[in-house]
């Protein structure tokens, strides 16, 4: 069990870790209820995700449709002392297609994270935006440091797993 001030440490570094995130995987099926997956830049606001993509794209297609999507985000393996305990998150999240009109900070947002005058030209082509809003979710940030989380972080629990019994040695 986590001491209260691994907690907050472990909770400072799941904020953190979101906000340097600029892209997410998403999961979603195809019109064969086949998995896909698919990475796109997103902006978080009000508690949600928002992904803003081209027509042309499959993700656009299977997101058009769906009710529900899975996201994850992963930090740098490069930068990962041990490949296993990869820093990482992941939500159930409903899905929603939203008009652009009303929405200029998410767009504010997306040129935060990347550039204005992209942002702006994107607008003018055939680009689409969706809110993925996170439901349950898992972040898990090394071995024995997993939580059960809500996206905001006011659900922040540490996930313990009983140990396996070592079985008895015969004598």
């Amino acid at each position: 069990m986590l001491s209260a001030t691994e907690l907050e440490q472990s909770l400072a570094g799941y904020r953190d870790f979101l906000v340097d995130r600029k892209t997410v995987v998403i999961a979603t099926t195809d019109e064969n209820g086949q998995p896909f997956q698919s990475i796109a830049p997103f902006a978080g606001h009000d508690g949600a995700l928002y992904v803003y993509l081209s027509e042309i794209a499959d993700h656009f297609r299977y997101l058009s449709r769906a009710d529900t999507a899975h996201v994850f985000f992963h930090a740098d393996e490069a930068a990962s002392a041990n490949i296993f305990g990869v820093e990482r998150a992941s939500f159930a999240c409903t899905v929603e297609r939203v008009e652009e009109e009303g929405h200029d900070a998410v767009f504010e947002k997306f040129g935060d994270k990347s550039n204005p005058k992209m942002v702006k030209l994107l607008r003018t082509l055939d680009f689409h935006l969706f809110r993925l809003t996170p439901q349950d979710g898992r972040y898990v940030v090394g071995f024995g440091k997993a939580f059960d989380v809500s996206f905001d972080g006011t659900r922040f629990d540490h996930v313990v797993i009983d140990k396996k019994p070592v079985a008895a040695e015969a004598n």
